[in-house]
This record gives structure tokens, sequence and C-alpha cells, in this order.
């Protein structure tokens, strides 16, 4: 029998965590081998490697490097080209433009051995734009090998659209939906890019303002639905959570209790009375796998309000980077079990939460 091999491409804030939860959940999730590629050997980075190896996962690094890890007490069993080749499913999580080279270099020449690639949000035009419990369709159709996991926010804002407009009623009750990413400067895992103020961002699209509601808008369009959506950005100096303000307009009359009640009914929502990020953030830190929130949002239950029965408002925050590791193991799971990835993935439930 094949053997389930999923290799994962970069360490950062995503990576990391998804080798891990991979690692702890292979067994239920059918996975026989987790492999990880790592491209520059740093000191800061062994204690994390080597906590990964010790959960099972295993290394994999270029020819040329391979020594450099070797003296930093990291002993990588695979090499780069070799890991990708043998894997049934690649999962990149590196920054921004890394992964369409990687395609470019390697993923496109081994396509005919693997069954599937994925790549990050930023990663546009990667293939297909995929979140989980908006497109999965997509994925069951089979026609796509390579996919985009769209950002956080983008989760976000679909998952709030479509709960709030679109479940019952259709593609047809939303009028427009209108978005504020507060985001996070960066992570807390992170040592540069912190700022000394909040900073606001530029529209850089005419039609959607920034890419947000853009990337939103091209992922509910592999359904066949074109939405009016525009979104703001701004970044604060806060290592947390994203913030996202939402305004919905429905062609269909609704009300406070009809809004509560359709986001507490969708299992990939979770409510709060919470109010700041950090005491969120310190419930995912708490409870959460390697500290993530797999919820696709985290909706201010006090914040929500319903204006002249057609326009609904509201706040919520974006759980860090947990939406796009859950949209990244079903897929990759899809490919995996195409017949059963439904029933594979429910193991992970037990890390949705109702409530926070």
């Amino acid at each position: 029998m094949e053997r389930k091999i999923v290799h994962v491409v970069g360490t950062g804030t995503i990576g990391e965590p998804l080798i891990g939860l991979l690692c702890d959940y292979c067994d239920q999730l059918g996975i026989d081998e987790i492999t990880f590629n790592k491209n520059t050997p740093l000191r800061s980075d062994r204690s994390k490697v080597l906590d990964l190896l010790k959960r099972g996962a295993r290394l994999a690094v270029s020819e040329e490097s391979k020594d450099s890890f070797k003296d930093l007490g990291m002993d990588p069993e695979l090499e780069t080209v070799e890991a990708i080749s043998r894997a049934s499913v690649v999962v990149d999580c590196t920054p921004s433009g890394v992964g369409h080279r990687n395609k470019e270099q390697y993923y496109s020449k081994f396509a005919d051995k693997v069954k599937g690639f994925m790549a990050q949000g930023s990663e546009d035009g990667f293939g297909i734009k995929y979140a989980r419990g908006i497109n999965d369709s997509i994925l069951k159709n089979g026609d796509h090998q390579f996919v985009q996991i769209v950002s956080c926010n983008t989760h976000n804002i679909a998952c709030i659209t479509n709960t709030i407009s679109l479940d019952g009623y259709g593609p047809e009750n939303l009028r427009e939906g209108r978005f504020v990413c507060v985001r996070r400067a960066n992570d807390t895992s992170q040592a540069s890019s912190f700022i000394p103020a909040p900073a606001v961002g530029t529209h850089g699209d005419e039609m959607f303002g920034s890419h947000h509601a853009k990337d939103a808008s091209e992922l509910f369009l592999t359904l066949g639905f074109e939405f009016n959506l525009f979104s703001s950005a701004m970044k604060v100096n806060s290592q947390y959570m994203h913030v996202l303000w939402f305004f919905l307009k429905t062609k269909e009359p609704t009300n406070l209790n009809k809004v509560k009640d359709k986001l507490v009914s969708n299992e990939l929502v979770a409510m709060t009375t919470k109010d700041m990020t950090s005491t969120v953030y310190s419930f995912g830190r708490d409870h959460g796998h390697f500290g993530r929130i797999l919820n696709q949002t985290v909706v201010v239950e006090q914040s929500l309000h319903v204006r002249n029965d057609h326009e609904v408002y509201g706040f919520c925050f974006t759980p860090q980077d947990g939406n796009s590791i859950l949209s990244s193991i079903s897929a990759a799971e899809r490919f995996l079990y195409p017949h059963s990835y439904e029933d594979k993935i429910q193991c992970l439930s037990e890390l949705f939460f109702e409530e926070i």
C-alpha cells in the first residue's frame, strides 16, 4: 500500500505549528510520515527543530547546507529534492514569493508524482483559492492539484460573510460587505517588523480596496458568486491578534437574535464576551494546540448590532493563523483520502471552541 507522506516547507508562524499538529494527530489523520524542509541553519532555530524531530517529523535540507545543520546538532535525514519527490502532499509555508519560486523550481517537475501542492495566502496565483467551510466543493471535484490557502483575515471575512449573509438564503441575499482589518504588526515569534505606532494602509485595488476583500471575492468566485466587497487595512503596534470590523447589508430582513443564532450554529465560529485581543490570545495560548485557535473567527458578542433590519455590524478577532492551518490540513487530507477526508479531519473538532 502506498505510504501517505506530508511534506511541509518552512518552519515559520504557520509551518511550525502545522508540523507539530500533523505529528500529534498523524494516526487519526491516516498519515504515515511527516517531513519538513528547513532552508537556513540557524542556532536560534535549533530548539524548535529538535522538538519537531522529537515529535516524529523528519528533517530535509539542501545538499550544500547539510554539513552546517549537522554542525549545529540538527541531523537531516533527507535532501530537499528527495523529500519533495517522495511526498504524497506538499504544503509550502514559506514567506511571500518563495512559494512561486519553489513551484517553478521544484513542484512543477514532480507534478506527476505528488498528489497535491499547497501554498499560503501571500502566494496569489499559486493555485485555486481555498478556505475550509467556504468552497470545499472545489476540492471534492478533484480538478485542482495546486491550491492557495487564503490568508487568515480572508478566512475571517469569508466566514463572517457566509454565515451571516448567505447561510439559509443564498448568494443573492448579500447586497454589500465592508471590512476594516486592524492587523497586528508582527507575531510574537517574530523579531522584526514591529512598528512604533498605528499605521494606516492604502487601497491598492480600485474595486476592492485592500487585498483582503479582493481575495475573499475571488474565493467566492470559485463558487460562481460575484459580491460587492470592499476592505481597508491598518497595522497597530501589537503582537497579539488581528481585529476585523464588518458591515454586511442583506436583502432579507434580519435581527440580532437571528444573527447570533447563525453564528452560534456554525462550528467554525467561536463566540466571546472578551473585548481585548490579549485575553482571547491568552485563552488560545492556554487551551489551543500550539497556542492556536482553529476556528475561522472569534466574534465579540456584545459588538453585534443590526440597523434598519438589513445592516449587520460587529467586531471579531482573527485567530493567529489557526484557520489557515485548518484549511491546510483539510486540503492535504482531501488529496490523501478523496472519499473519506471529511471523516478523517473530524479528529480535529476537539480543537474548535464554541465559546472563548
